[in-house]
């Protein structure tokens, strides 16, 4: 036992002092930059983890360790176990350690021995970390072998694109050099031709140039000729002319001198007979005057005979006056179907009436709707007639007349309605106008209470029908509305504020919004006269090319004065279809029945203003464009004149 005790105390010196040894050279290797593991049997440590490849090259596998330390490159500092000067004390440490087990260690050798072993074990674990990390360095390396294949496979890939575009380019570039070769010789062939056709032309030019130079050379001397031949006429004229008027004049100089003496003569006569009138004359003022009886007896008699004049005259027109306030029409009738007295007109009345129902026998209308020339809104016509009916009715049974109003755009035939609802309904009609009450001013109101008392003298019934109401029957609050203009609106709701029997209100209107609400409360019926539909305007067309063309002469023939006047020239109508009338009338959108009528007025003027008297559907057609943009024009102007008020 002394003796392994001292040998284990030797091998602990031995130790200890190879551990200083480890530690002089660990210093050193950590102050180089370290190195590989000391092969130090026993207490050699592991060198530090090989770096990866991209950061240092793998360290020689043969070798000592202070040959891979020299050759190793140097590390970092920065361990916490390491001191300044690059120095790692842990195998110090362990020796240390390893040393106190041995002197603890009750078999130091065997301790030692176990030491030994796992030393041994630590060398093995660390050759194969090392073979480990040799196979990924390898496998590194065959990686970025591949990898540069790749970039290289690219770039070749990449030069190969490059040099096709490059190809393809070169090709695109000699494509285009060709076409721009054609296009060249295209445009040197086309200023050839031009050339060549410009040649043409100036040679064309000069020639028609030279042509006619000839032909105005050949005009000069034919104008020439023709001036010389002028001039010799003119000469010749000239010379007659002189020689008639020597003539003449000496001719004139003998009736001249003839003229004259019959004037004289006349003159003489003429004096003597005016001095014998008043020789007369004054013999007889001479006789009265110089006589005071025949004085006072002339002086009497003249004022006697100027007195009877003035005073029969006077008197006739004081009598005539009160006849014709009794008897006569008011003077607000503007048209009436009744005459001017009750006895004026009854003949002209009654042949009127007995021709008409003569001609058209069970058909009284003329354009087969019972209506004459009104041609309405089927809806429409068919209230009229009814309310005509029952006007008629009413009148038989003596019942009160109903109250009209007609509203709607101008020209849609309200008055013509009225007239035909009147006739229908066998009363007689007046038409009158709102505006001509404002300017009677204060005698506005006995106006219309003489209309009134006049209109109840009808043995018919009679159907006033004021026209324009709006201009006298406003609203009454209103700030211009002068008070003569309120008292007459005041005397027309006095006699028309009960039901009548003698007399029917209508009415008529373009703002029925205007009206007063007392007049409003008058009224019984309200009918709305609309701008006619192309249908209506269809039948308007043809009622008035019938009567303003076809039979526009026809009249005149049937007259007496045919015998002192020429006849006028009949139209001649040609081509004109049904289906251009439709034509027109879908044009003629928008248009009242006044305008329709003026329109075709407007045909009839240009086919007398033509040469052969002839409607052609080209003049026809020509008439209806201008008259419609004409209406679109208006009525442009019409809506612009509000924007410009406000």
């Amino acid at each position: 036992m002394a003796a392994a005790a001292a040998a284990a105390a030797k091998a602990a010196a031995a130790a200890i002092s190879a551990g200083a040894a480890v530690a002089l050279c660990s210093e050193r290797a950590h102050a180089d930059g370290g190195g590989p593991t000391f092969r130090f049997p026993g207490f050699s440590i592991p060198a530090p983890a090989a770096p990866p490849p991209h950061q240092q090259p793998p360290a020689p596998a043969g070798g000592r360790g202070e040959e891979a330390a020299e050759e190793a490159p140097r590390v970092s500092t920065q361990h916490p176990r390491t001191s300044a000067a690059g120095f790692d004390p842990a195998p110090l440490e362990r020796g240390v350690e390893a040393l106190n087990k041995l002197k603890q260690a009750s078999d130091p050798k065997k301790l030692f021995e176990l030491l030994k072993k796992q030393e041994e074990t630590r060398q093995q674990e660390f050759i194969a970390r090392k073979a480990e990390e040799q196979r990924a360095l390898a496998q590194l390396e065959i990686e970025k072998k591949r990898i540069d294949y790749e970039e290289t496979k690219k770039l070749e890939q990449q030069r190969a694109k490059i040099n096709s575009q490059t190809a393809q380019y070169e090709d695109e570039l000699k494509r285009k050099r060709i076409l721009a070769e054609h296009e060249l010789q295209r445009v040197r062939n086309q200023e050839l031709v031009k050339m060549q056709e410009d040649s043409a032309i100036r040679l064309e030019q000069i020639r028609r140039a030279t042509e006619e130079q000839i032909q105005e050379q050949r005009r000069q001397t034919e104008k020439e000729k023709a001036d010389i031949v002028r001039e010799t006429i003119k000469q010749k004229s000239l010379a007659d002319a002189e020689a008639r008027i020597i003539e003449t004049k000496q001719t004139e100089d003998v009736k001249r001198r003839l003229l004259l003496e019959q004037i004289k003569a006349d003159r003489e006569k003429w004096i003597e007979v005016i001095n014998t009138t008043f020789e007369h004359i004054g013999g007889g003022l001479r006789t009265i005057l110089t006589d005071q009886n025949k004085l006072a007896v002339a002086v009497g008699g003249l004022t006697a005979l100027a007195a009877g004049i003035y005073t029969t005259r006077e008197g006739a027109r004081v009598i005539w006056g009160y006849v014709d306030r009794i008897l006569g029409q008011p003077s607000l009738v503007r048209e009436s179907s009744r005459g001017r007295y009750p006895w004026s007109g009854s003949f002209s009345r009654a042949t009127s009436t007995l021709t008409s129902k003569l001609k058209n026998g069970s058909n009284p209308g003329k354009n087969g709707n019972g209506f004459g020339d009104v041609i309405l809104n089927p809806s429409l016509q068919k209230r009229v007639k009814q309310l005509a009916n029952a006007t008629a009715n009413t009148k038989l049974h003596q019942a009160p007349f109903r109250n009209m109003l007609f509203y709607g755009p101008p020209g849609t035939g309200k008055t013509m309605a009225a007239r035909e609802l009147a006739r229908k309904s066998g009363l007689d009609y007046a038409l009158m106008t709102g505006g001509d009450v404002a300017p009677l001013g204060s005698q506005a109101v006995t106006k219309i209470h003489q209309l009134f008392d006049w209109a109840k003298k009808s043995n018919r019934g009679l159907l006033l029908f004021i026209d324009e109401a709006d201009a006298f029957l406003c609203e009454r609050n209103k700030t211009y509305m002068s008070e003569a203009q309120r008292s007459a609106l005041n005397a027309l709701l006095f006699r028309t504020g009960d039901q009548s029997k003698d007399v029917v209100l209508a009415l008529a209107t373009n703002r029925p919004g205007d009206l007063d609400s007392a007049v409003a409360d008058r009224i019984d019926e309200v009918l709305e006269f609309p701008l006619p539909g192309e249908d209506e305007r269809f039948k308007i067309l043809k009622l008035y090319l019938d009567k303003y063309i076809v039979k526009a002469s026809d009249k005149h023939e049937k007259s007496w004065l045919r015998f002192f006047r020429g006849q006028p020239q009949k139209i001649e109508v040609k081509g004109i279809s049904d289906d251009l009338i439709r034509e027109a009338a879908a044009k003629t959108e928008g248009f009242s029945g006044r305008e329709i009528a003026k329109m075709m007025a407007s045909v009839q003027a240009a086919v007398y203003g033509s040469k052969d008297c002839e409607l052609t559907p080209g003049l026809f057609r020509e008439v209806v464009d201008y008259k419609v943009a004409e209406h679109q024009q208006r009525r442009r102007l019409a809506g612009e004149e509000p924007k410009q008020n406000a």
